[in-house]
């Protein structure tokens, strides 16, 4: 069954056993365009059948189409309710906050476009043996910001883990050196020797506790992870580590006591800035986030977006994987679909319509040849 047929079950279920209050938590975080419109057409008719349905989003844009009233919280309180008829973005945005700011994401033309990352028939297996990724090809180039859309589970975070050298694949990962021009194969390769190739390889991944950082070590030892190597001797040098971290916690607004506070004591769009905050200082030519907004409020994000758009303007091949297409398609230059683990299109994303990059996201892949596959 499809996200959205399972959570129709989910609803029926909770209506079978006589429910007359409904929360749903991110209902639509996995879901298409036209998916999300089904499942609101269902708690509308709900809402008529004298049903108490409340829902807990991030996205605005489904707060005005859904709602009829709208409670916000900042930082754990109540900073108002309002009648969604009588308010805007702008105004739930600012009761978000608690200030007012500008919600545009500054996207620039890309210059010095030049293939960085050239990935050819790539495939991936679980540890079960189900093929994940089916033959995936793109180009991610330098000064451009490459998005990648897709319902959660069709392959995009096996997809980020087998260039990162994190997941074992066939096929080809050519990374082209922007100063000699030299093409290196990543595949099968360690995080270890793609760094030791000189290859600025940043990553930002999904299950940020998990492998992104170490809970029980503080935000310098964090940021370290990165630069520990380095030393020379059995002590470490702390001194440029910790600049770095005042300067992110500056920088970010990462809300700590200090810099030695462990991680797993922040809250997790505080973690989340820190992860991305360590991989965006280590100047990378490649930079892979995968969903590295989650958990972060309005005017952080926004904060993120601008720091991949800098990176973009360095000349940096960015790739990002996000849920919000409305982001995508602000933010990218191009956006690659995947769906069940297959290329099903790669469009402009000045151009694109968010309805049609939902079509792409439920269809199977184009027959070779049908589709752009190596991005060029």
């Amino acid at each position: 069954m499809s996200v959205s047929e399972k959570q129709t079950v989910e609803i029926i279920k909770v209506l079978y056993r006589g429910a007359d209050i409904l929360i749903l938590d991110e209902p639509t975080a996995v879901l298409t365009p036209q998916e999300t419109e089904k499942l609101f057409a269902v708690l509308r008719r709900m809402r008529d059948d004298n049903k108490a349905i409340i829902i807990i989003t991030h996205k605005l844009n489904e707060v005005m189409s859904i709602s009829d009233r709208v409670t916000v919280l900042c930082k754990g309180e109540n900073a108002g309710t309002v009648i969604t008829s009588e308010t805007t973005e702008d105004k739930l945005t600012e009761m978000m906050v608690g200030k007012k700011i500008s919600l545009n994401i500054e996207r620039s033309e890309p210059e010095n476009v030049t293939p960085r990352l050239i990935v050819t028939d790539l495939h991936c297996r679980s540890r079960e043996g189900t093929e994940i990724l089916k033959g995936i090809s793109f180009t991610a180039n330098s000064g451009e910001i490459l998005g990648i859309a897709g319902i959660a589970g069709s392959g995009q975070r096996e997809l980020l883990e087998s260039v990162a050298g994190l997941q074992k694949s066939e096929g080809s990962i050519i990374y082209i050196d922007p100063e000699t021009g030299k093409q290196v194969d990543l595949r099968d390769m360690t995080p270890l020797q793609v760094r030791d190739l000189g290859v600025r390889l940043s990553f930002v991944p999904e299950d940020r506790m998990g492998m992104g950082m170490v809970g029980n070590m503080g935000i310098t030892d964090n940021v370290m992870l990165r630069s520990y190597r380095k030393g020379r001797s059995v002590f470490l040098d702390r001194k440029e580590p910790q600049s770095l971290t005042e300067k992110l916690i500056r920088d970010l607004d990462i809300a700590a006591p200090g810099s030695e506070t462990p991680v797993r004591l922040l809250s997790g769009g505080n973690a989340q800035k820190v992860l991305v905050g360590r991989e965006i200082a280590a100047s990378p030519t490649v930079l892979m986030t995968a969903y590295p907004v989650r958990g972060l409020d309005i005017n952080a994000s926004f904060t993120i977006y601008n720091l991949l758009n800098q990176q973009k303007e360095k000349g940096a091949a960015v790739i990002f994987v996000g849920e919000d297409l409305d982001v995508l398609l602000a933010l990218s230059d191009r956006i690659m679909v995947i769906s069940s683990g297959c290329v099903s299109g790669i469009v402009d994303a000045r151009s694109a319509a968010k309805e049609e990059l939902g079509m792409l996201m439920t269809r199977g892949s184009h027959r070779k040849g049908d589709t752009d596959n190596d991005g060029n």
